[in-house]
């Protein structure tokens, strides 16, 4: 007999009716005030997303055939900004990646509110740029390989065989652990194999320090004045070393400083990581679509998706409900005989996006 089919369809369709009806009710009805905007590419086509940076929830989203301007974010965030007056809630705080589609936006729509660059993406920016230091070092070192003949080095050339061997290694083990001049936090043993890759390499030991220092910036336990003091004079300390200047240009962006006002706000999330989960999860919806796909059909997609996530309180407790009944349990005060086997049973709660768990204690439960 074939498997029904009731209910297995994902009413794509329908979602998108619904989301546009009354899903924004739903979200809203516990705003945290914060948001994360960012745009994602799909082929041709861009969607534009806002998610509650606290509640991990998409709460709009509009999708684009062409590359998104000024004038498109303005009115995406127009549209956001009426579904909030219309509730009479307010917005407290953004953020974004560095992009410069966002900054103009945020100010003539929301007024002074909070805007927030991403710490993830600045860092990754420094990140990039010391890693590209570093294949420079590498690449610097490979010119001064003294050249031999091949074959057994004569008596006159083993001197010159060895320093070869030496810087070889060398360049190899700057390959290998490239990552402790970049890692946030380095052990014993990873601090001793940094002073072993960088011996006779001050430049490296230096962008290793100011990377330290980068890291700092982001300390929870500062204000945003005083991490800005700390910016100021780690630049003072770059622009001394004409090479760094041009190597850490990206320490002079301005999103460095918009990078650090949550300092200030200890609500405000650092990161855009809850609208960049949400464009991870589609692209990985999207890998199992081999169709042509088409802006309606996208659009659909997400609006399912988002239905799916409302959702999810119900089908949890539906399932909790479904699993005490076939083990014989009761909530007591509905019929059930009391026994002194009672126990409690603990559940797993999504508080956000399906990557955010809580435990909680639902009843108190006997078996009869």
């Amino acid at each position: 007999m074939p498997r029904s089919r009731t209910g297995s369809r994902r009413g794509e369709k329908r979602a998108e009716e619904r989301i546009t009806a009354d899903y924004l009710d739903i979200a809203l009805a516990d705003f945290s005030g914060y948001i994360a905007a960012d745009e994602l590419y799909d082929g041709p086509y861009c969607i534009l997303s806002i998610v509650d940076n606290h509640r991990f929830k998409r709460l709009l989203y509009e999708v684009l055939d062409h590359n998104p301007t000024e004038e498109d974010i303005l009115r995406f965030f127009t549209r956001f900004q009426q579904a909030l007056t219309a509730r009479g809630l307010a917005l407290r705080g953004v953020t974004t990646d560095g992009s410069p589609l966002y900054p103009k936006a945020i100010v003539e729509v929301f007024g002074p509110v909070e805007h927030q660059v991403c710490q993830f993406h600045v860092l990754a920016e420094l990140t990039k740029a010391v890693l590209k230091a570093v294949a420079k070092v590498r690449r610097g070192l490979k010119g001064t390989l003294p050249k031999i003949g091949r074959g057994r080095p004569s008596r006159a050339n083993r001197k010159l065989a060895a320093r070869k061997k030496r810087l070889e290694r060398k360049i190899a083990d700057l390959f290998e652990h490239r990552h402790l001049l970049v890692q946030h936090h380095l052990t014993a043993a990873g601090q001793k194999t940094l002073r072993r890759i960088t011996r006779g390499l001050p430049a490296l030991r230096t962008l290793r320090q100011i990377m330290d220092e980068a890291y700092r910036l982001f300390d929870r336990r500062c204000r945003t004045d005083t991490a800005l003091a700390k910016l100021a004079r780690l630049r003072r300390r770059v622009t001394r070393f004409k090479g760094l200047r041009q190597t850490l240009g990206k320490l002079f962006s301005p999103n460095l400083e918009k990078a650090l006002t949550f300092l200030d706000d200890s609500l405000l999330p650092a990161t855009s990581n809850a609208v960049e989960r949400g464009n991870r999860r589609h692209r990985k919806m999207q890998k199992t679509v081999y169709r042509v796909r088409t802006a309606p059909h996208i659009s659909q997609r997400i609006a399912a998706d988002m239905l799916r996530d409302a959702q999810a309180q119900g089908r949890l407790q539906t399932t909790h409900t479904l699993h005490l009944a076939r083990a014989g349990y009761h909530v007591p005060g509905n019929g059930a005989t009391v026994s002194t086997s009672s126990f409690f049973l603990v559940s797993t709660e999504m508080t956000g996006w399906p990557f955010r768990w809580k435990t909680r204690m639902v009843a108190s439960f006997s078996r009869c």
